[in-house]
């Protein structure tokens, strides 16, 4: 669907049954609307989890779907870990990870870009991998945003009237960035029931936008670009109806869970469900 300036001025109308519902989500702590942990041994599915126990973080599976495809990008422009940070530290303070078609203004999408001051169409900006393209080509004209704070380099990008709180997500961002660029190896995961469809041709379809052309058929990689690979794969895993994920010596699988399997050393590989009516 194209968002066109009457539909999004529509939306900006709703804003308060909007507000309304993202209030829902967060007091049932689906999204990052606070700083909530996870504190229970149940996950709900379907959900994904960064890391585990007391200090794991709870995120929708959209979130998920979007913190990997901030990640993704940022490696296929070959920019460092610090951007990957600094882009989801934003997007967190700006969306909560979520791609909302309406903002402050005309402000929209993972990182609230706003049309009228040139950061593309709004059919563009709604577009995860284009948005965080968007963002890093700013950031990246930044001088010597490599060595500054994150919340210093998110601010010179937005030009927030509140430059400050972007450093309330620097912990979570890091946390992401960290597992999402094959920093740590399996630290995020998702659960949820086996799918009654898979989108194979679309997944490889978005894998090479996002990740770079023919990811997917490589054979031979380092070991945080196989680990960033598989991520990405588990971050999708859910809105294309995979059911394992594996890379060096590691399986994840729809129950939630990355386990050590010894017999798949290779570069990161993928199984969908079986479409069934």
């Amino acid at each position: 669907m194209r968002w066109t300036p009457d539909r999004l001025s529509k939306l900006r109308g709703r804003r308060l049954a909007a507000t309304v519902a993202i209030a829902l989500v967060a007091a049932t702590a689906v999204g990052f609307g606070v700083h909530a942990l996870l504190r229970t041994v149940t996950t709900p599915a379907p959900a994904c989890t960064l890391g585990s126990g007391d200090t794991a973080l709870l995120l929708s599976t959209d979130q998920a779907e979007d913190a990997a495809t901030i990640a993704a990008v940022a490696k296929r422009l070959a920019l460092p870990d610090h951007a990957v940070t600094v882009a989801l530290a934003t997007a967190l303070q700006e969306s909560k990870l979520h791609n909302y078609p309406f903002g402050d203004r005309d402000s929209l999408g993972l990182f609230q870009q706003r049309p009228s001051q040139g950061w593309g169409q709004p059919v563009q900006l709604l577009t995860p991998a284009y948005a965080a393209e968007a963002f890093y080509r700013h950031l990246t004209r930044v001088n010597g945003w490599e060595s500054m704070p994150v919340a210093t380099a998110a601010q010179a990008v937005q030009r927030s009237a509140d430059g400050s709180a972007y450093a309330q997500w620097e912990e979570e961002a890091r946390a992401l960035a960290r597992a999402l660029t094959g920093e740590i190896h399996g630290g995020l995961a998702c659960r949820y029931p086996t799918p009654k469809q898979a989108r194979g041709k679309a997944l490889r379809a978005l894998a090479d936008q996002e990740l770079g052309p023919g990811v997917l058929d490589r054979t031979t990689g380092t070991v945080a670009e196989d680990w960033t690979v598989a991520e990405w794969l588990v971050g999708h895993a859910y809105a294309y109806g995979l059911v394992n994920v594996t890379v060096r010596g590691e399986r994840w699988t729809n129950d939630g869970d990355w386990q050590k399997d010894d017999g798949v050393a290779g570069p990161p590989s993928y199984r969908l469900a079986i479409t069934r009516p």
